[in-house]
């Protein structure tokens, strides 16, 4: 009689079960983890780039976590970056250089990261980007003096360009100086005609003299002495004509900057300036970031696969974000503030 008693009152306890931890808040794109990781994507981004300027962060649109396991997160992200005016080749850390104004006509770069963060280390698995100037007609809107930039296959601009490098190479007592492209580039009517325009240079086997008798001759110096540097000039071409050119050389880098792959082609006779333009900026005002990189040895190396996984991680964020629109419709409290968003995050320097 005892025993069943004691049986019945077991029975009767109750049963306390393992509670399930709740899974880890989401971030926000503000978060100093989420621009952390962002800004480690975005020194990838510049660090994979070969044309153009380096681009700084400007907003965290979107960041999405997903955990794989212990200490191991897939990480996916939405970036806004602005160009800087530090060209591609520049050893200036990116904190050092300078975002472009609105003014200079603004280029804004969009990119989607995928990254995975194990035991603290991240890595970049993929990356998409693009960038576009601003519009011409929103930057005359807010300053309608400024100039816009000029296509980089601008007869005048290629002109410029051309005399620039010839004068610089006719003065100088260094190495003899073969264009690798040219960055931007401008041309203002009013009240003078001036067309300013920046390039890529790079140091060569030559001197000024010895490129005189045989310019064909000219080869930018191997790997482990290379020198590259960049230039601007202006030229004022009315009421009278002036040019003014100012060339800086970085220096041997250890290790050496990728460099565009037109520096790698022999450069023909004379400073044929077509050869400071790769075929995808012909036309345009920009070199577009264009970057689209999968890590060959990333568990899924599949491009396709990857761009599935990022545009699904897209469209549960777009539902998240109709889904707390909708909740915010419900009345609240006189008083009630509502905690901002957590994404996306602020503008660090300005919308375009």
């Amino acid at each position: 009689m005892k025993a069943l008693v004691a049986l019945i009152l077991l029975v009767q306890l109750p049963i306390h079960k393992a509670v399930p931890a709740a899974p880890p808040a989401p971030l926000g794109c503000d978060d100093p983890e989420s621009v952390a990781v962002a800004e480690a994507a975005v020194n990838y981004i510049n660090g994979h780039s070969h044309h153009g300027y380096k681009f700084a962060l400007n907003r965290v649109e979107d960041i999405r976590v997903v955990p794989q396991g212990p200490n191991n997160d897939i990480i996916f992200l939405e970036l806004d970056l602005l160009e800087t005016t530090c060209p591609i080749l520049s050893p200036t850390p990116l904190a050092n250089c300078t975002v472009r104004s609105f003014a200079e006509h603004a280029v804004e770069g969009d990119c989607d990261v995928k990254m995975q963060k194990v035991d603290g280390t991240l890595s970049v698995l993929a990356s998409k980007c693009h960038s576009h100037a601003d519009s011409r007609e929103d930057l005359l809107k807010v300053c309608p003096d400024c100039a816009p930039l000029a296509r980089l296959n601008n007869t005048e601009v290629l002109g410029v360009v051309s005399a620039a490098l010839n004068d610089y190479n006719s003065k100088t007592t260094d190495s003899y100086l073969r264009l690798l492209e040219i960055g931007r580039a401008k041309i203002q009517y009013h009240p003078a005609q001036v067309v300013t325009a920046e390039f890529a240079v790079g140091a060569t086997n030559c001197s000024a003299a010895e490129a005189k008798a045989n310019v064909g001759a000219c080869q930018l110096l191997p790997e482990d002495q290379s020198n590259f540097g960049f230039c601007t000039a202006v030229m004022v071409k009315q009421p009278s004509q002036d040019l003014q050119v100012d060339c800086q050389l970085y220096g041997h880098q250890v290790p050496a900057p990728h460099i565009p792959l037109l520096a790698r082609v022999s450069q023909p006779t004379g400073q044929d300036t077509s050869a400071g333009l790769v075929p995808s900026a012909v036309g345009f005002t920009n070199h577009n970031l264009g970057l689209s990189h999968n890590n060959p040895v990333a568990s899924e190396s599949s491009s396709s696969e990857i761009l599935r996984s990022m545009l699904s991680a897209k469209s549960v964020t777009k539902r998240a974000v109709a889904a707390a629109a909708q909740h915010d419709k419900v009345p609240r409290p006189v008083g009630f503030v509502p905690l901002p968003p957590p994404c996306p995050g602020k503008i660090r320097h300005f919308d375009i």
